[in-house]
């Protein structure tokens, strides 16, 4: 008689089947970049057991997989190439991904300023149209806290986007450009023009987040002074598992109820009111009328508290955002962060090298070049306090650790607008300081840096670094419409303050002598500090011949005044996606 199978087996069969053989986390894909001439770690999981071999051209390497089902392998280092060029991991099953380059992959993370896609650039009318280039592309990282560090990230398009799809490398085109970061899409063009190599730019951005997040547990725990944040990660640990009793099925009735607004809101909103009120508005013109106040739009549902913690909560974003990307062999990282710290402005000298350090020790890659950008001007609250000074001090000092780079922005932000629209000069800033970190190129690739002063009688000399061609009184590349009104000047130097011992600071004349600028005023007879840009919003206009901008000092280390009383400033959001 013949022997049958029981249904059950049979099934659970069939699902094992499916189930096993070879997966990749989703940094592997399509239209992947590869980085040049370093050691290139593929990954992944498979049986226990299993053999898997991983081939890129003609360079392959064996591997077996672990009791867990786990798996890594290192290729021998590629040489630069633009052919595009295959990747194949072949186990139980074989995966094969196209349409792969060889060239130079960087890192952009941070909150919102580098989340700030390209379609809100001041120039992005220009710029998109015409960002068509195949050999520059972009991954994607959605924002995904974690309380435990994850494996991988998620592959799932953005809402309302067909061309932008998080977790999948994407070629630069007219279609996906505007969602780009600006920064990272302006950074990664000039390396592509000067370098003529592919780029790949790997995209973990969270607006509104601080450093904390983005810093691993194990190096908050080295660190004394950072006690506070084990705390607050523990206490979330703790809730986690009573909070995961209801989040599943509080999330399937928000995103129930998401996509009824969505679909019987918002789509007919964008679609149908918006049109009909832009032809109003137009109509109200024509006849010299006051245009229609914008329809309102229905608010969307409040989404559930998330148990892994939100965006603020310490070690989450390097869980979910940072963690499931290494070791992806990676040239370096830009980084555009700081204005969450800001509160926190003096101890931002101790967390922002810690995590730089932490993320060098996991990547395994050495001290990889790590480029970060000086806050832009901004005023923050009612009262002039020193927070945003504070905290460019803090990044300025960071400088002290191997193989990192600032390219400052204080010259371009808006002081009514914590997300200016001057991105590319920021790409362009942080793309000259790869080419001497990253690439041993022998140019000027920052502003002047403080280095020391000297009193002379009534004033005080103050001496720099990274002068390039020499001191100048220079202009912002880009200037908001809050400062057309008034401009900072084109014929005196602007922001030197001057102090004796009595600590009382006053406006001081600048002048710029070789490379050194002399500073006095009438009022201090003994001079004793210099501050140039102490301030929220300083109106800076000391530059190198470059062009490149002087990064804010002061000379002395006296304590900030205690600011008055204000309401705090909502912390700042990401940029919405077009």
């Amino acid at each position: 008689m013949k022997k049958t199978v029981p249904l059950l087996t049979f099934l659970i069969s069939c699902l094992s089947g499916v189930q096993a053989g070879v997966k990749l986390p989703a940094i592997f894909g399509d239209h992947m970049v590869l980085q040049q001439e370093a050691s290139l770690p593929v990954w992944g999981t498979a049986d226990a057991g299993e053999k898997v071999t991983v081939t890129v051209g003609t360079e392959s390497a064996g591997v077996t997989a672990d009791a867990d089902g786990k798996w890594i392998v290192k290729l021998p280092p590629l040489p630069n190439g633009t052919a595009p060029t295959t990747l194949t991991v072949a186990g139980k099953n074989t995966l094969t991904f196209s349409d792969v380059l060889v060239g130079e992959v960087w890192l952009c993370t941070g909150q919102s300023n580098m989340e700030f896609n390209l379609s809100g650039a001041h120039n992005a009318r220009d710029e998109v149209p015409k960002a068509n280039d195949p050999q520059l592309r972009l991954f994607c990282v959605e924002h995904a806290p974690s309380i435990q560090p994850a494996a991988d990230v998620a592959r799932k398009p953005m809402d309302g986007s067909p061309n932008f799809i998080y977790g999948t490398w994407m070629v630069c085109t007219p279609q996906t450009a505007p969602w780009f970061t600006a920064v990272g899409y302006f950074f990664g063009r000039e390396l592509r023009s000067t370098l003529n190599r592919p780029v790949g730019l790997v995209e973990s951005c969270f607006g509104g987040t601080p450093a904390q997040a983005w810093t691993s547990l194990s190096a908050l725990q080295q660190e004394p002074a950072l006690k506070d944040y084990v705390d607050k990660y523990n206490v979330q640990l703790a809730a986690f598992p009573k909070a995961m009793e209801t989040y599943p099925a509080q999330l399937a009735a928000y995103q129930t109820a998401f996509d009824k607004w969505k679909n019987e809101k918002f789509i007919p909103y964008q679609r149908v009111a918006i049109p009909a009120w832009s032809a109003a508005v137009d109509k109200a013109k024509a006849a010299g009328m006051p245009p229609p106040p914008r329809p309102p739009l229905t608010p969307q549902p409040p989404r559930p508290h998330d148990p892994n913690g939100g965006g603020s909560t310490p070690t989450v974003l390097f869980n979910g955002m940072i963690a499931p990307l290494i070791p992806y062999a990676i040239r370096g990282a830009i980084w555009y962060q700081g204005e969450s710290n800001t509160a926190k402005a003096m101890e931002y000298r101790t967390l922002f090298p810690l995590m730089i350090t932490d993320w060098r020790q996991r990547w395994g890659l050495g001290d990889f070049p790590f480029l970060f950008v000086e806050l832009a001007s901004y005023d923050d609250s009612a009262y002039p306090n020193q927070d945003w000074a504070l905290l460019r001090e803090s990044q300025v000092k960071t400088l002290s650790l191997a193989n990192t780079a600032m390219a400052s922005a204080v010259d371009i932000g808006d002081p009514t607008y914590i997300h200016p629209q001057d991105k590319v000069d920021v790409g362009l800033r942080l793309a000259l300081a790869a080419m001497h970190v990253a690439y041993g190129r022998d140019l000027v690739y920052s502003g002047p840096i403080y280095d020391s002063m000297k009193v002379e009688a009534t004033a005080i000399r103050i001496s720099f670094t990274q002068t390039g061609g020499g001191l100048v009184i220079g202009q912002a590349p880009w200037v908001p419409a809050s400062m057309k009104k008034n401009p900072v000047s084109t014929t005196d130097l602007e922001s030197f303050t001057i102090a004796g011992a009595d600590q009382n600071w006053v406006q001081a004349q600048a002048k710029i002598d070789g490379n050194t600028v002399v500073v006095s005023s009438s009022q201090v007879a003994q001079p004793v500090a210099v501050r140039y840009g102490w301030a929220d919003a300083p109106r800076c206009n000391l530059y190198n011949k470059e062009g490149l901008p002087a990064s804010p000092f002061r000379t002395d280390d006296w304590p900030a005044p205690v600011p008055a009383p204000t309401t705090a400033p909502p912390s700042p959001a990401p940029s919405p996606k077009p």
